[in-house]
């Protein structure tokens, strides 16, 4: 990092004479460019030459900026007679220069600049992006919170609060960042991983050559940007690397992961942004490829992105107070409490927008920790914080710090678009905090509650069904009482989305006070559900071509043994079955994309998931037949 460089404008900066004499100052700060985030998470990135901004700052500050709604996802909203979507700065964030380290200004002899402020997207004045979505959320939140307050005095003195003491509410929200590292065109066996992953030969241990140069240099560069990192480390995924002759590691196949601090909602979900790009870049600078993807390969970890989520009150006199800590003998306060029953009794309107891809729903299977149904954990005992790892949302302490309380929902991954998961999570959360505080409940009785058996009757939570498990989710319940007890979580992007029709009383938990309107909502089903047909029928069906292509006949007639033989028949069988089209029956292939094409998306749901069946018995077939030859 270079020692010269300024890295962060601060929101106390942001005014117009400071803009001018930092950016005249600064001469390698070359563009400016307005960072809106739509709602597929993507975030926009032109380049406006800094003359032009300081000819108008004020007119770019107060939302002289447009840009053409078929650069952003908004389907619905900006449409092609009326694209035009308004930018409009957010100047209660930090902005942050981001340096080209390849483009070295022969002036400066500095790197090339561009300074990134976040902004809102307006289309005929309304917002219609990620961020102003979760701004809404949190002041929404925060309103309802206050309303509480003033309403039931004595919810507040149950945490020995009084009203006029509380000058304001604070929200919190930190994430963990997991990736797949590699050498570019370097290939690894499943199988390979897969048994590494099982004797955990890699978890925790040392990084080496150009791996760790990279992940040295992100932490570094996330300090300068005043992310305060906290952690980098391998995660449990990966394989040891090769040495060549020039003493170079190649073949790399890492996981890995960094942490940083937490901060306010809208900014942790910037800084998380900002987090990843930096990942990216300074990995590449290293000559290596990364993926974000939730699952990038099939029987072996996924990439989580576990969000942690709290709420605390400052008082007049400087103090802090965590909202959910208990200050008697109880896992957490009655907010606690009903917080996470608002999560888990609305999880299924909250998942759209945690789990919105292929790949993030591949990940979420049985058998690797992760999270596939609603359920907490609190802990066995008050005084044993909980950590139980197969749960969907969990509880953290520190009994010995409770500003440290939290929960951790483990279900987003890399690619969740962390501004609309927060803003789902937060609306539920209020939902909750409405039943519990509104109707007087106490901290043993939502305890009661939220700890019922599936069949008992309860006030808020749904009669049938279990939300808290305290024993290994995996292996202390069969399938069947997972999905009896905890519901059955959706095995396709379309099941997911069918949430929003099929609950209609929680979907309206979203759209309290406008947060998420049917609008937004359908803008990002749409948007959601093109990106999942145009993957499965353009990329997917199209990667597993090439692989049923890739599987060979290896054996010789004259010494194969009956075995082999009847391996090959099977997978022969499959690979027709699968791509392979007659005068009399079609393949699966061509199915699923005539299914897309007649608009049937509840059949392509279904064959997608035969697909995923089939793919798994080829490769464990062929893996069987290659492994029984001898000469090939």
């Amino acid at each position: 990092m270079y020692k010269d460089l300024i890295y962060v404008l601060p929101k106390e900066s942001h005014s117009e004479d400071y803009l001018k004499k930092c950016l005249l100052e600064h001469p390698e700060i070359r563009f400016v460019s307005l960072v809106g985030v739509d709602l597929s998470g993507n975030n926009t990135d032109e380049k406006i030459p800094v003359k032009i901004f300081l000819d108008d700052v004020q007119g770019f500050l107060k939302g002289g900026v447009q840009t053409d709604g078929s650069s952003v996802v908004l389907p619905g909203i900006a449409t092609i007679n009326n694209a035009k979507v308004d930018m409009i700065v957010d100047a209660d964030v930090d902005w942050i220069i981001d340096y080209n380290y390849e483009n070295i200004d022969p002036e400066t002899n500095k790197p090339v600049g561009t300074l990134r402020m976040p902004c809102f997207l307006r289309h005929d004045g309304d917002a219609v992006d990620s961020r102003c979505i979760l701004k809404n959320s949190v002041e929404y939140l925060k309103d309802t919170l206050w309303d509480l307050f003033e309403k039931h005095p004595e919810a507040l003195a149950s945490i020995g609060v009084k009203y006029d003491e509380i000058d304001e509410i604070v929200d919190t929200v930190a994430t963990e960042l997991e990736f797949w590292v590699k050498t570019p065109n370097d290939k690894t066996e499943v199988e390979e991983l897969s048994t590494s992953q099982v004797l955990q030969e890699q978890y925790w241990t040392r990084t080496k050559g150009a791996v760790r140069t990279a992940l040295e240099q992100t932490l570094t560069a996330m300090e300068a940007y005043g992310l305060e990192p906290e952690m980098g480390h391998k995660e449990v995924g990966g394989v040891k690397a090769k040495l060549d002759q020039s003493g170079n590691y190649t073949h790399v196949m890492e996981q890995l992961e960094v942490d940083w601090k937490y901060s306010t909602s809208v900014q942790s979900a910037d800084n998380e942004m900002l987090a990843k790009a930096i990942v990216h870049e300074t990995f590449r600078r290293n000559g290596l490829d990364v993926t974000f993807l939730a699952k990038p390969i099939d029987g072996v970890a996924g990439s989580g992105e576990h969000t942690h989520f709290s709420i605390a009150l400052k008082l007049k006199n400087g103090k802090r107070i965590n909202l959910f800590a208990p200050t008697k003998s109880h896992y957490m306060s009655i907010f606690g409490y009903a917080s996470i029953m608002g999560v888990l009794k609305n999880y299924e309107v909250i998942n759209p927008f945690v789990s919105s891809t292929n790949d993030s729903l591949r990940r979420l299977k049985p058998g690797f920790e992760a999270p596939v149904c609603i359920v907490t954990s609190l802990g066995h005992t008050v005084d044993v914080p909980s950590r139980n790892r197969t749960i969907l949302a969990g509880l953290i302490r520190d009994v010995n710090n409770p500003l440290a309380t939290r929960f951790e929902l483990r279900a987003p991954n890399p690619h969740t678009n962390t501004y609309l998961a927060v803003a789902a999570l937060f609306m539920a959360m209020a939902d909750g905090m409405k039943y519990a505080i509104g109707n007087g409940k106490t901290e043993d009785e939502l305890l009661v509650e939220l700890s019922k058996k599936p069949g008992a009757e309860a006030d808020y939570l749904e009669k049938g069904r279990a939300y808290r498990s305290e024993e290994d989710v995996f292996e202390d319940y069969t399938d069947d009482e997972r999905a009896a007890f905890f519901g059955k979580a959706p095995a396709t992007v379309y099941e997911n989305l069918s949430a929003f029709d099929k609950y209609p009383d929680k979907a309206a938990v979203l759209k309290e006070g406008d947060v998420l309107t049917d609008k937004l909502i359908e803008s990002f089903r749409m948007a959601t559900m093109k990106k999942w047909l145009v993957e499965i029928n353009n990329r997917i069906i199209n990667t597993y071509s090439d692989e049923i292509r890739s599987y060979k006949m290896l054996h010789k007639a004259d010494k194969a043994l009956d075995l082999d033989v009847a391996n090959w028949m099977k997978i022969s069988e499959l690979r027709l079955y699968l791509m392979k089209d007659t005068y009399s029956t079609k393949s699966l292939f061509t199915r699923i994309k005539d299914a897309t094409e007649a608009g049937d998306y509840n059949t392509v749901s279904e064959l997608q998931l035969e697909l995923d069946d089939k793919i798994k018995e080829l490769r464990e077939i062929y893996s069987a037949y290659t492994k029984n030859l001898i000469d090939i």
